[in-house]
């Protein structure tokens, strides 16, 4: 028997919350930080125990491996994603202002002519 969606949401069930306050679905560059950090702590705790078989430091790696990959790549993910979202607005307002001022005197566009209506 298959969830049944609220009636404010068509299609949705609760949202996947890890650790319970880390909304995966809604938060942007948030499920690729998790993922890449996971793959990155599996690589650095691997890669380490394969060279010292240290089995306990190892975990260590993995841990701060973790930790490392995960912020970098949230940090990299939000400055791209603020990024975007101050180039959006900026083209935004340009829209904006284009279909405010297209064909009026202030214009950039209109070419000015030659005759002055000043007495």
């Amino acid at each position: 028997m298959a969830a049944v969606p609220e009636p404010g949401e068509p299609g949705k069930g609760k949202p996947f919350k890890l650790l319970g306050i880390l909304d995966v679905e809604n938060i942007p560059c948030a499920r690729d930080s998790i993922l890449y950090g996971s793959l990155g702590s599996v690589v650095a705790g691997l890669g380490h125990f394969l060279l010292t078989s240290r089995i306990r430091r190892s975990c260590d790696v993995g841990v701060g491996g973790f930790i490392l990959v995960t912020l970098g790549c949230w940090f990299h993910c939000r400055y791209n994603y603020a990024k975007q979202r101050i180039q959006q607005r900026i083209a935004r307002e340009g829209i904006k202002n284009k279909v405010l001022y297209e064909s009026t005197h202030l214009d950039p566009e209109r070419k000015p002519t030659n005759g002055n209506h000043s007495n």
